[in-house]
């Protein structure tokens, strides 16, 4: 592996100026003029649109519309560097550089700059608030934004090696993975700041271990799908509920759960197989039936608690539409719209149980 892989930096200082200088007055406006709590919720929304412009991106393979990091070609835009796109496009007509690929690539480089920002101005709100006392639980409204802070960094990092590694199946995912992360925290800090709540404590004891689990069940089915994704295994089933005519179709578990090799390749370097790639499909089929249970027994559960009802309702449609995106997506041979929505609707599902273990662990609200 050679180091300027991973320490990859395209930009030439004129461009890096003309890059950072929108982002350096945009951090300035959402850190002293922007609400915190509007700065908040508005980073949560961006982040969400983040997350479906990466899947969007990630599904039309423009992953490596641009080769280099983070600029294109060395350039601030795609249009600074169609020479170049037009020189590997001619060499390698199918390969994966094009200019509309590129564009794809650098308008999910330049939102993710954005929510940086946005993140950046938050974690400087939160401490400017701690020495003024404006909290009531200074440290724990200063640790998630730092933690946000911390994460954002990474996920950057993931974000380049996700390019410059040429698209490791285990990098991919953890650069999904930590989006969804990225995007569960503000979920958190975003019920803080809408001072959310249920009832009295006695109520919500029974039902707190079960939103506990759904959480985990989900995180876990989240990152079986990613594995699915940055593998291209969705449709290694073609038809459903069985994966070629069979419920237990042959599998290789073994090479489809080795997490260190090159996409498409086993471990030794040879071609993946047909039963690997039916491993990680039918694990994420076997998950989703877990999920489906844990989950929808949680919105049950919220259901029967007046202040929770909403929770409730949220949880069971957003379930009901998953699955039917995910059946749809195999049987429709994976539409792209549909695709797409399949990402954005495990994201609102996770957004909705971290919103829920919120509440029901809040049931005094706090002072801001």
């Amino acid at each position: 592996m050679q180091a300027s892989a991973i320490w990859q930096f395209s930009l030439d200082s004129l461009h890096a100026l003309a890059w950072g200088g929108p982002l350096l007055i945009a951090l300035v406006v959402c850190a002293r003029f922007v609400p915190l709590r509007t700065l908040v919720i508005s980073t949560t929304v961006v982040t969400f649109a983040l997350v479906m412009l990466g899947a969007y991106v990630r599904l039309t393979n423009a992953g490596l519309g641009c080769p280099d990091w983070p600029g294109c070609y060395g350039k601030l835009s795609p249009g600074l560097a169609a020479e170049q796109i037009e020189a590997a496009e001619a060499e390698a007509p199918a390969g994966p550089v094009s200019l509309p690929k590129a564009w794809k690539e650098m308008l999910h480089r330049y939102l993710a700059s954005l929510v940086g920002v946005m993140i950046l101005a938050i974690a400087y709100q939160a401490l400017r608030g701690r020495r003024r006392d404006d909290y009531s639980e200074p440290r724990a409204s200063v640790g998630l934004p730092l933690a946000l802070v911390l994460l954002v960094v990474l996920q950057g990092l993931f974000g380049k090696w996700t390019v410059t590694l040429l698209l490791k199946p285990v990098i991919v995912t953890l650069h999904l993975l930590g989006g969804m992360a990225l995007f569960a925290m503000l979920a958190w800090l975003s019920a803080r700041m809408l001072e959310l709540s249920a009832g009295p404590p006695s109520v919500l004891r029974g039902i707190r271990p079960w939103a506990s689990f759904a959480l985990v069940a989900l995180g876990f089915q989240i990152a079986l799908g990613g594995w699915v994704s940055t593998n291209y295994a969705a449709l290694a089933c073609t038809d459903f509920p069985v994966c070629h005519g069979r419920w237990v179709p042959s599998m290789d578990f073994d090479q489809g759960f080795h997490f260190l090799r090159e996409l498409g390749m086993t471990a030794g370097g040879e071609p993946l197989s047909n039963e690997a790639l039916n491993a990680i499909h039918w694990a994420h089929r076997v998950g989703a039936l877990v999920t489906l249970m844990v989950v929808g027994f949680a919105g049950l559960k919220s259901l029967r608690v007046r202040d929770l009802h909403g929770y409730g309702m949220a949880l069971l449609a957003l379930l009901l539409l998953q699955i039917a995106l995910g059946v749809t997506n195999v049987l429709g041979s994976l539409p792209l719209p549909v695709a797409v929505a399949h990402n954005g609707v495990a994201a609102l599902l996770l957004a909705t149980l971290v919103m829920l273990n919120f509440a029901l662990n809040s049931p005094a609200i706090f002072r801001r």
